[in-house]
């Protein structure tokens, strides 16, 4: 397990594109057989993978949580990217197939990942916060999910959030995730930015082409800096920082968010011209 520090905002205002990228960028994702997580000290949330073969992936608590099991003191939304697959616990077996999510509760004693088909993988993307109090695990389709079109085709961001764990559709304790798709010819999301002190976020950009790179901005308002992404990697984002992309070509993202409060509209919004 990978884990990343939390850094100030006047320590951040320091950082060359390598600091940057060391800290913020999560670029291991997503690697055939194996498991791989990491964790931020950001309100400890855990941002992963799992892309199991022939063979089914375990997912085990390490070291840095001291538990005894991964979901003692944990809750996970967890988004199937690839091809179908399985999520097993002790409980039951949940089929997950393109864009299908699942909502596994604090408690839940033994997950493992499997795929339909080694040549067509599913690509299982986690995120899970440290969670007080059990929530029951529920399977939940794009279809269930439940939709939010922002923007517009003149401001090149015209997207819906289909938003997945949120208290409109399942309960959870403190994680809210979902899945932004931007229609034909949008290029932006998040635009005008905006922060929330309460709750940090993560950022998976995935659906791109090999040559297409999302410009992900990040940094505080007066003090913005840019990460360049590729397919299927993620960014770390403190609270006080914005968090907003413009690609080269088509992308989706994945957004998870921890912290206070689960209250989606909650946003602190910045001016234009106030970015720097």
């Amino acid at each position: 397990m990978d884990v990343r520090y939390a850094v100030h905002p006047e320590h951040g205002k320091t950082f060359d594109t390598s600091a940057l990228r060391r800290h913020f960028l999560i670029d291991d994702l997503f690697i055939p057989g194996e498991i791989c997580l990491t964790y931020s000290h950001v309100d400890r949330i855990i941002a992963g993978s799992a892309v199991p073969l022939n063979d089914s992936l375990s997912l085990e608590a390490g070291s840095e949580l001291g538990v005894d099991f991964f979901f003692q003191r944990r809750e996970a939304g967890i988004i199937n990217i690839g091809g179908p697959g399985r999520v097993i616990t002790e409980e039951q077996a949940y089929k997950l197939g393109p864009r299908d999510g699942l909502y596994l509760g604090a408690g839940t004693k033994e997950v493992r990942f499997e795929s339909g088909s080694s040549d067509n993988p599913a690509n299982f993307y986690i995120n899970s916060a440290p969670a007080h109090r059990a929530c029951p695990s529920r399977i939940i389709t794009l279809k269930d999910a439940r939709e939010v079109n922002l923007g517009s085709r003149e401001e090149s961001n015209e997207r819906t959030i289909h938003q997945f764990v949120h208290p409109d559709v399942v309960e959870s304790c403190q994680l809210v995730m979902g899945l932004t798709l931007l229609k034909e010819g949008s290029v932006w999301n998040t635009m005008p930015a905006h922060t929330h002190d309460r709750r940090m976020e993560v950022y998976l950009y995935f659906n791109m082409e090999e040559s297409t790179r999302v410009f992900h901005f990040i940094g505080e308002p007066s003090e913005t800096r840019h990460i360049i992404v590729k397919n299927k990697e993620a960014v770390i984002m403190p609270s006080w920082s914005i968090h907003s992309g413009a690609g080269t070509g088509r992308y989706a993202f994945i957004w998870g968010m921890v912290g206070e409060n689960q209250t989606f509209t909650d946003m602190d919004h910045i001016a234009m011209e106030d970015l720097k």
